[in-house]
């Protein structure tokens, strides 16, 4: 009972370090539904992925080698070469749709001209359609985590357990992620690039389960640590981008009113 207690732990602390990037899809997503049904699409979305999550724990269990068997293969030695199974393309199918739903935001906030009225009038989506894309994609970022948990122990209940208490962890965050989203609209820029990463270190992943080589060089997976470390620094230079500017806006305003008492 007592292993059972310590691995426990160590899963809820996997879900925790594997659930970041799900958490910030999760926040940026939910603001596609109506201003007031955000809150309730982020709950009733986890909520419905942890079902989806435990269900999908019992089918991997009972079909795991399924997975893992190959679909078809790229034969194009010296240029593309690879073996693909469901897992390697549900991995990069998440991957594409991240980058693209990235890529879209980013170029619609390019793409304003006034703020305000354009992000009040933008088009919202159907609080079934952002309740269904944020359980698609919690099953994706679940795979890592339920095979990782898989590899700990074969007792049920604890990986179940794991599943749920980090659900109720993440329903907690969701709201206050997107909150902060909310008083820091600068921030959300910040969010979708590292969105972006997200998208290119399930490619990588994706590209590394299925053996993938592009003109004999193999697709090697982007670490967490890895991960963390770019996201810190994207960080740190948003930082000191936000007070460097905040700097020339004040000797901007220092020296037009030096030149207003000068006149």
């Amino acid at each position: 009972m007592a292993e059972n207690i310590i691995t426990l732990f160590m899963l809820l602390m996997l879900q925790i370090v594997l659930g970041f990037d799900n958490l910030l899809y999760i926040s940026l997503e939910s603001k596609n539904a109506p201003k007031e049904k955000q809150a309730y699409v982020r709950k009733v979305g986890i909520l419905m992925a942890i079902v989806l999550r435990i269900a999908l724990l019992f089918f991997l269990i009972s079909v795991i080698d399924y997975f893992q068997k190959p679909w078809f293969e790229l034969p194009f030695e010296g240029v593309a070469t690879g073996e693909f199974n469901l897992h390697s393309l549900i991995v990069l199918a998440g991957g594409i749709f991240i980058i693209y739903t990235a890529m879209k935001e980013i170029w619609h906030m390019v793409g304003v001209t006034h703020v305000e009225d354009q992000v009040e009038d933008v088009k919202k989506k159907s609080v079934g359609k952002v309740i269904a894309a944020i359980i698609v994609m919690n099953l994706v970022f679940s795979f890592d985590s339920i095979l990782s948990a898989m590899a700990l122990t074969d007792v049920f209940w604890v990986m179940a357990t794991a599943i749920v208490l980090g659900g109720l962890l993440m329903i907690w965050l969701a709201d206050r992620v997107a909150q902060f989203l909310e008083r820091n609209r600068m921030y959300e820029v910040l969010g979708l690039f590292i969105l972006f990463i997200v998208g290119i270190m399930l490619l990588t992943e994706g590209g590394h389960i299925a053996d993938l080589k592009l003109f004999d060089n193999p697709i090697t997976p982007m670490s967490k640590t890895t991960f963390y470390f770019v996201i810190v620094i994207l960080v740190v230079v948003d930082i000191v981008q936000g007070r460097y500017q905040k700097k020339l806006i004040a000797i901007k305003e220092s020296e037009a009113k030096k030149e207003e008492k000068e006149s």
